[in-house]
């Protein structure tokens, strides 16, 4: 597989799949840049090497072509900044073929937003009220034209590089489909998606033991495909945040007002028959910091995980389950965290995802590979300032959820095929 490490760009017009879908203030000014300033060694590299540089992105999810609320235009002045360009714009992004010709080495051309075309995605805008022959038909109609679509994005490169993991499980024209027009040379991953793939191959494939994964989040039914896929892997599954009272409740614990799927009560019992069967060690927790309403200034009283009173709901773990779950988390070798393990927004109630946090970073500094993904542990680290206190943080949210349960990503496949 081509490397972008060793690859010289030198005079090629280089087609770069981005993930520029940043949000954006009712001006139009962009709020979080995470996700520029994770492709800019990629798209810095091709115009360093010389190449012309033809960057694709989406953003949002817009109903119509075109869609001002959603143009690249606005981010384009931004970019071209951030990469010391004079950056280019092309209003279409089907019909940019003179555009993307017409680039000189050391240019960057700014294609219009993909998803303006139902060919991007493969799925048409259906109105309402329309009948299911009707919608077969439109399913059949955009997938032809999805063909044509992807063929001429490709034709406006000689080299692809996806470096869009965000999307890398997502089998659309930019995506995926779009690796056949180029063969095994002319296509590879940017450096972002490189160390995303790296990062995932470190936590389900090339495991060193003992291996943690704390799984944490409001809904069991959320992560059944997660937990059993790592209940394949892990020595340790430690269960979190929202889903440990439906656990609890399932094993006769009184929970009170606690978050809880009522109907998942056996799926918990079966998990944690599963987890002792494969010889896991599910952790939940002992004691659980409560409040009377869910208030950031609430009264915190501590309770035994299975005790807490009718009129009080749980909303992070207490001294005792910190302990526990760090203790664990040091002495492991490969760490996984998805999920903080208690309402982390509210100051008086981050102390459990705090600890968790500091025992990873304790557990990194000894050597562990730690892997931080989901957008609520990826905003605990960064509240609680240990980003760069672990191995990786991962930008791929549903990407790296559908990497843990085990599936396929196709974004990933269309480059290794």
């Amino acid at each position: 597989m081509q490397s972008i490490d060793n690859f010289d760009f030198a005079g090629k017009k280089v087609f770069v799949r981005v993930d520029f879908n940043v949000p954006l203030d009712e001006k139009f000014n962009i709020t979080d840049d995470t996700r520029i300033r994770g492709a800019l060694p990629t798209l810095k590299k091709v115009l360093a090497d010389g190449g012309a540089l033809i960057i694709a992105s989406h953003m949002g999810r817009p109903t119509k072509n075109p869609d001002e609320k959603f143009s690249l235009n606005h981010i384009r002045k931004y970019v071209g900044e951030k990469l010391g360009v004079d950056l280019k714009f092309a209003p279409d992004c089907a019909h940019a073929s003179e555009a993307a010709a017409a680039l000189k080495p050391g240019e960057a051309l700014l294609l219009e937003n993909l998803r303006f075309y139902a060919e991007e995605t493969g799925k048409p805008r259906l109105a309402d009220g329309v009948t299911d022959a009707e919608k077969k038909a439109a399913k059949a109609a955009v997938k032809e034209s999805q063909k044509a679509f992807t063929k001429t994005l490709a034709s406006y490169a000689d080299v692809y590089v996806n470096d869009a993991f965000g999307t890398a499980h997502r089998a659309h024209a930019s995506t995926a489909l779009i690796a056949d027009y180029f063969d095994a040379d002319s296509k590879m991953f940017g450096f972002l998606m490189n160390k995303e793939v790296i990062a995932i191959n470190n936590v389900m494939k090339d495991i060193q033991r003992p291996f943690t994964a704390i799984m944490g989040g409001s809904k069991v039914s959320s992560k059944i495909e997660i937990i059993k896929n790592l209940l394949e892997k892990v020595d340790n599954l430690i269960i979190g945040g929202g889903m440990t009272y439906t656990f609890i409740k399932a094993l006769g614990g009184k929970i009170g007002t606690s978050i809880c799927e009522d109907d998942k009560l056996d799926l918990a019992l079966e998990l944690i028959k599963e987890a002792k069967e494969k010889g896991v060690n599910l952790l939940l927790a002992d004691d659980i910091r409560t409040a009377a309403d869910f208030d950031a200034n609430a009264e915190i009283v501590v309770y035994d995980v299975d005790k807490i009173p009718d009129e009080r709901m749980g909303l992070d773990i207490g001294l005792k389950t910190e302990t526990k779950f760090a203790d664990v988390i040091k002495a492991s070798k490969t760490i996984l965290w998805n999920g903080p393990v208690g309402v982390f927004e509210f100051d008086r109630f981050a102390g459990g995802s705090k600890a968790v946090g500091l025992a990873i970073a304790e557990a990194t500094k000894k050597g562990a590979f730690s892997l931080v993904g989901g957008g609520d542990s990826v905003a605990c680290v960064n509240k609680f300032g240990l980003a760069d206190k672990v191995s990786y943080v991962s930008t791929g949210g549903g990407a790296l959820l559908e990497a843990i349960e085990g599936k396929t990503l196709p974004g990933i496949a269309a480059i290794e095929a």
